[in-house]
């Protein structure tokens, strides 16, 4: 990670954590202790970083972004831990840890993802611009909608591919720069900007985690990738187009610095 982005991002991220560490206080202990869990398993909490720099890139405070910051990491919380569970992708284990399911079983990790969705929409409850945009972003005509083409649809192109992608990961991410833009005070335009570079950037992150798994992917097995698609060159190439796609788009906005660091970052898994 380039030294300014690590130390912009490690100063946010300590607002952040003990932000998300207090989330759900008045939750029956035993829940709260298991929501807790995924939580602390910990990531790379890109969506609250690209909240924050979005609303520093149109000028305004990343304070600002907090609430919407942390309620886009509490989607994407909820989602994993949903996703891991036995009628889902069946996992037992993320990030080295154990999932969700394994430690506290089934039923508890269903009432985490419950508890953790519902606990994100009360961060911007005060904001129906925010509500309907997280609301658009995690249903079924975002992650939840990509999430069910993933299971249950006939992913057989790279449009495809692109479509399924483009709700099940771009869609969180684009909101998280929509967002951060609202709270900092975007004009109609910026917000055009960075949705594009939102859309650029989510794809640029699939393909990051496809060329990443690249020795996993044989030609004739498995679901559909794009380095299965494009081969881990082509895969690599695209992801240079989307990285210059995304930096153009908001390149004319005020003090686009860490947006444009985040976007480099993101792509740079892929090389």
């Amino acid at each position: 990670m380039n030294d300014a982005l690590a130390a912009w991002s490690r100063s946010r991220l300590m607002v952040v954590e003990a932000a998300l560490a207090g989330v759900c206080p008045d939750a029956e202990p035993g829940l709260r202790e298991a929501l807790l869990y995924p939580i602390q398993t910990g990531g790379k909490r890109i969506r609250p970083l690209l909240c924050l720099a979005a609303a520093e890139s149109v000028g305004g405070d990343a304070a600002a972004a907090l609430s919407p910051a942390l309620a886009l990491e509490l989607v994407h919380t909820y989602s994993l831990v949903h996703d891991d569970l036995p009628a889902m992708d069946d996992d037992d284990e993320r990030r080295g840890r154990p999932t969700v399911h394994i430690v506290y079983g089934e039923a508890t990790a269903i009432l985490v993802g419950d508890a953790l969705l519902t606990a994100a929409f009360e961060q911007v409850a005060d904001s129906p611009i925010l509500v309907r945009e997280l609301a658009r972003a995690a249903g079924g005509a975002g992650m939840v909608g990509g999430q069910y083409l993933d299971i249950c649809g006939n992913v057989d192109g790279i449009e495809a591919l692109k479509h399924l992608h483009r709700l099940k990961t771009g869609a969180l991410l684009r909101a998280a720069v929509r967002m951060g833009g609202v709270v900092g005070g975007a004009s109609q335009l910026q917000l055009q900007a960075l949705a594009r570079y939102g859309e650029a950037v989510g794809l640029a992150f699939q393909i990051a985690d496809d060329v990443l798994d690249a020795d996993e992917v044989t030609e004739d097995a498995g679901p559909p990738s794009y380095v299965r698609l494009l081969g881990v060159d082509g895969a690599r190439a695209e992801a240079r187009r989307l990285v210059q796609e995304a930096t153009t788009a908001v390149g004319e906005l005020p003090r686009p610095q860490f947006l444009l660091l985040l976007a480099e970052f993101v792509a740079a898994r892929a090389f």
